[in-house]
């Protein structure tokens, strides 16, 4: 099956599902009131940016989710590294890094919001806590199943620790690094709709809720659709710097 053809056959399913779902929502098999139908959340979404009501919530939300995201980033990746790398500092660090895995971080935000308030920071937080252990982990994981015989060979030509750090586990790394990124998205978006559902004066978590406590499910499922465009968006980017990445890295163990 070619490209254009899986194109093809994926539009026309998301289609298929648009058309039965405005027919479901016309014939009245569901009260709008409960789902409203795509035409309606699309009216109800160029209303919402002709009105400029929206942009405020699109600035707050982006804020938290950029700024959270890439703190994770700047603690996750380098510290995921020197944990992979570093038997005592992985037993030092291990601990707590299954403790704040296995702690739900809804159950933090009563203790975030009476640290930072209901403003952009602890939206920050709840983001940073929720994508700094998936990115953690993956890239820790990276540096544990680089090959142990790509690292006695370089040992054997007398390469410093350091230099087998550098050439041989960092870039056996990226694709781990890269696929935490991807799986932190989801993560990070979370983060930011379930901090603005909870407490919030604005973003796009805030319309979500508001809307839902007065019925108006379109634009509900405006914010639903921004949010999932958002990740969509994001690991899309990702996957073409994973690309771009897969054509200049040194290939481990390859011949030179």
């Amino acid at each position: 099956m070619t490209e254009h053809e899986r194109a093809f056959i994926g539009t026309g399913s998301v289609l298929v599902f648009l058309l039965v779902w405005e027919a479901v929502t016309l014939s009245r098999l569901v009260d709008p009131l409960f789902l409203s139908s795509p035409t309606l959340i699309a009216r109800a979404g160029y209303e919402l940016f002709a009105e400029g009501t929206i942009w405020k919530d699109l600035r707050v939300s982006g804020t938290e989710f950029v700024i959270g995201y890439l703190l994770a980033a700047g603690v996750a990746i380098p510290l995921g590294l020197a944990v992979g790398w570093y038997r005592r500092l992985y037993f030092c660090l291990s601990p707590f890094i299954d403790v704040l895995n296995a702690v739900p971080r809804v159950a933090l935000l009563p203790i975030i919001i009476i640290w930072f308030g209901i403003g952009v920071w602890s939206k920050v937080v709840v983001v940073f806590l929720g994508a700094v252990i998936p990115m953690l982990l993956n890239t820790l994981s990276g540096v544990k199943t680089t090959e142990e015989r790509f690292l006695k060979v370089a040992r054997s030509f007398g390469a410093s620790e350091l230099k087998i750090f550098w050439s041989i586990v960092v870039p056996g790394t990226v694709p781990f690094i890269f696929t935490g990124l991807k799986y932190a998205t989801g993560r990070a978006l979370l983060g930011v709709v379930v901090g603005e559902l909870y407490a919030a004066t604005a973003g796009i978590g805030y319309l979500i809720a508001v809307a839902g406590a007065t019925f108006q499910t379109d634009k509900v499922f405006v914010g639903i659709l921004i949010i999932t465009t958002t990740g969509i968006l994001v690991v899309e980017l990702l996957n073409r710097l994973e690309r771009r990445f897969e054509e200049w890295r040194p290939k481990v163990g390859s011949a030179t």
